[in-house]
């Protein structure tokens, strides 16, 4: 076990030294597991102000604090250039994308548009961010968006795709499609991306593969799978991806990991 056992954990990442790995935590506020979102506002996901994120050697008792901001600090992961962490924040009272060392020192925005940023991978080179995000346009969305995140929840039922520079810049529409788009990453190029989406079932919960050009365009659907496909990432030399997937779960709703060889 590398976290404490204590809370609810989430959004494990390595570290380029491959034996540090990043993760989220609740342990300090408590050791109890934090109570599960309100399903009278529907399907919603918990911003669980407890979440702070924190680094821990495999096989050592330390355990280093990266955040230690009030309100939700989660959904980090690493560059691969070992000088970055990205993560998303509630720090400034809206959902947003934050940079920062790996000793948890220089942290910066990112974004600043009203809404949620997250889920942010970068590029095999470094050079750029890959993330989900969702900002209403109309006053009734921003008023569901705004009166949620005060209950620290969020509705993910649209979810548009962004990439921009690694330090904030050059920040640009991918794919907006009146679907949940989530869990986006770079194909090992750098010029396209993988992601999870549930255009073909927008009101329902059969979420396929996909793959896009991040100038978005040549968008191409990867699995055909009649239940739930996401969080797909690739092995660093491209040949491998994992993914997880409710496929062959025996009509239960376990979600279990998968492994296919990538063949262009």
């Amino acid at each position: 076990m590398v976290s404490t056992g204590k809370g609810r954990t989430t959004c494990s990442y390595f570290l380029p030294d491959g034996t540090s790995i990043l993760y989220a935590s609740t342990h300090l506020e408590s050791a109890a597991c934090p109570t599960a979102p309100d399903r009278s506002h529907g399907y919603v996901w918990g911003l669980y102000p407890g979440f702070d994120i924190f680094v821990r050697t495999a096989g050592s008792d330390s355990l280093l604090r990266l955040t230690n901001t009030p309100g939700y600090d989660a959904e980090a992961t690493v560059s691969p250039k070992g000088d970055k962490i990205v993560f998303t924040s509630l720090r400034s009272g809206d959902l947003d994308l934050y940079s920062m060392n790996l000793d948890g020192t220089g942290v910066k925005r990112l974004t600043d548009e009203d809404g949620y940023d997250g889920g942010a991978f970068f590029s095999a080179d470094g050079t750029e961010i890959v993330f989900r995000a969702f900002h209403p346009k109309t006053e009734a969305e921003k008023k569901d968006y705004h009166d949620l995140l005060a209950k620290n929840l969020i509705r993910p039922g649209v979810l548009s795709l962004y990439v921009m520079n690694a330090d904030g810049t050059n920040k640009r529409l991918v794919l907006e499609n009146k679907a949940a788009n989530f869990a986006p990453y770079f194909f090992p190029d750098g010029d396209r991306i993988i992601f999870a989406s549930n255009m073909g079932d927008p009101k329902g919960r059969n979420f396929d593969l996909y793959a896009i050009h991040k100038n978005g365009k040549g968008l191409e659907r990867i699995t055909t799978n009649d239940t739930f496909d996401g969080f797909p990432m690739f092995s660093p030399d491209g040949r491998s991806l994992v993914f997880a997937s409710n496929r062959n779960n025996g009509g239960t709703h376990f979600t279990n990991i998968f492994v296919a060889d990538w063949v262009e």
